[in-house]
């Protein structure tokens, strides 16, 4: 099995979240986070990666490195139709160096979404109440306005943050009137948000947690089944004493992990290029359909013309971004965010949708209305998105135990053909099971898994347990999961009867 080298850097990081950091005139709201990492028998990348930074020699900084800081986010303004031609030439040769055979993970972690999380902790969904939505609703609602008084209270004054947060609800509320068929969506979240906010308790003590990428990182390895690997962590703080950021992954799992300087390894120069030039991209996006004042969020926000005065060259760009990202090497966890994800959803966006012109004359031919038509593709993928959110099971990769069958996540054997699942013997009178999960396959056959002599096991269900089995899915999705528990069947007569103990 062939070992896998991975690098990891961040950008946009505040080593402490307090008021003075989220009120800054420079404060960006995501945390962006890059892996990059190739076979080791690879070492193609390195010897093209030393030609690259041999040609830009002249952009290394005071420690000799080319790093990302090099560009200036007034650059990306409007993306990559802002960059002159040398720095969209240097973009250009930095992504040739990437083919289908490197990975690519990254992260988009939105840091108010982090205060929310801890505020609204003890928390959980219910079949009757979707807490992730009400924590959506007010991290987006936080992010887009950015209410000072509210910000300041997380920090200064957490008792009183809840009856500020109710009051700018209301108003919100309130001020949307003006416009109720733009802010339709908008008056009923934050009016639902409202009826539970009696309930939750105070701001606990806040600081950064980095968990949350690092979580993608192991399920992407996982879906990818990349077990034979080594993670380089781009070092921080002090040399004798490991990083917050190594211990997190540690204590994901990710125990293959370590950290060095950027100056010994080009693969963490290569994953800083990356997550600076996503970061400036995102930035970018968020500055350009963020609104300036709260006057003017009754009105719809759309991309500056600006955005799509490409030249072929910057159009490219795009272009090979959208390879890097969406076609090579496909994974469900190539991109990792947390319940609040509208900026990458967004940025994803993009891509696919300047991937679609064939050359910067398609786009020209009608370009006052190119901010229109990605505004109606972004909302189309936004609201997808949210359509999956409603979802609450989990996304767990199908990792072959051999030709015929997998481990599903309570480690029973499933077939890919059901015909080969044996059938729950269901004799006649009444059984009780110890049940870890039931579910369905891809051709909607009812499966349990039970606990069996210490065993997970799986088994097909009878089609006349098909309703009941739709039903406990459906449930789950809600996020009121039913198992493990004990469940007796009953066959009386031929009809099967089910109760959950």
């Amino acid at each position: 099995m062939s070992k896998y080298n991975f690098y990891y850097d961040e950008s946009e990081h505040s080593r402490k979240i307090n008021y003075q950091t989220v009120s800054a005139s420079n404060y960006y709201d995501n945390f962006v986070t890059m892996i990059v990492g190739w076979s080791a028998e690879k070492d193609d990348i390195l010897q093209r990666h030393a030609s690259f930074e041999a040609k830009y020699a002249d952009r290394k900084d005071r420690n000799g490195e080319i790093k990302s800081t090099m560009f200036q986010q007034k650059q990306f303004k409007y993306g990559f139709a802002s960059l002159n031609k040398q720095n969209a030439q240097f973009i250009n040769d930095f992504l040739s160096l990437f083919d289908e055979e490197i990975h690519i993970y990254f992260s988009v972690s939105s840091k108010i979404e982090y205060l929310m999380l801890q505020v609204f902790q003890g928390y959980e969904n219910s079949f009757l109440f979707d807490v992730d939505f009400m924590k959506y609703s007010i991290t987006k609602a936080l992010v887009i306005y950015h209410p000072r008084e509210i910000i300041k209270c997380l920090y200064e004054s957490p008792k009183d943050f809840l009856e500020e947060l109710k009051k700018f609800f209301r108003d919100r509320i309130e001020f949307n009137k003006n416009d109720l068929e733009l802010k339709q969506a908008e008056t009923t979240a934050f009016q639902e948000i409202l009826l539970v906010l009696d309930e939750i308790s105070d701001a606990p003590e806040l600081d950064w947690d980095y968990h949350m990428p690092f979580d993608g990182v192991y399920k992407y390895l996982q879906e990818k089944n990349l077990q034979n690997y080594s993670l380089i962590i781009d070092k921080e703080g002090k040399a004798e004493e490991e990083s917050k950021t190594l211990k997190s992954a540690r204590e994901i799992g990710l125990d293959n992990s370590d950290e060095a300087g950027s100056m010994e390894h080009s693969g963490l120069r290569m994953a800083d290029m990356m997550a600076g030039i996503i970061s400036k991209l995102l930035k970018g996006l968020c500055d350009s359909l963020r609104y300036q004042s709260l006057d003017e969020s009754t009105n719809k926000k759309i991309l500056d013309v600006g955005w799509f005065c490409l030249s072929e060259v910057q159009l490219e760009l795009y272009k090979k971004l959208y390879r890097l990202i969406c076609e090579w090497q496909p994974a469900w966890y190539k991109s990792y965010s947390g319940i609040y994800s509208d900026n990458l959803v967004v940025f994803n966006a993009l891509l696919n949708f300047m991937n679609h012109f064939e050359s910067v004359e398609q786009i020209r031919a009608d370009i006052d209305m190119q901010g229109e038509y990605f505004n109606a593709f972004a909302c189309e993928q936004l609201a997808r998105y949210f359509e999956r959110r409603r979802c609450k099971l989990p996304i767990e990769p199908v990792i072959p135990f051999d030709e015929e069958s997998y481990l599903n996540s309570r480690g029973g054997k499933v077939y890919f053909d059901s015909v080969n699942q044996l059938l729950l013997p269901l004799h006649e009178g009444s059984q009780t099971f110890d049940v870890l999960s039931v579910g369905v396959d891809q051709k909607f056959t009812p499966i349990i898994t039970i606990l069996k002599d210490g065993e997970s096991e799986c088994f097909r269900l009878p089609n006349e347990l098909s309703e009941w089995v739709c039903s406990v899915v459906g449930m789950a999705a809600r996020g009121m999961n039913l198992f493990p528990t004990k469940v007796t069947f009953s066959n009386i007569n031929g009809r099967y009867y089910v109760d959950i103990l």
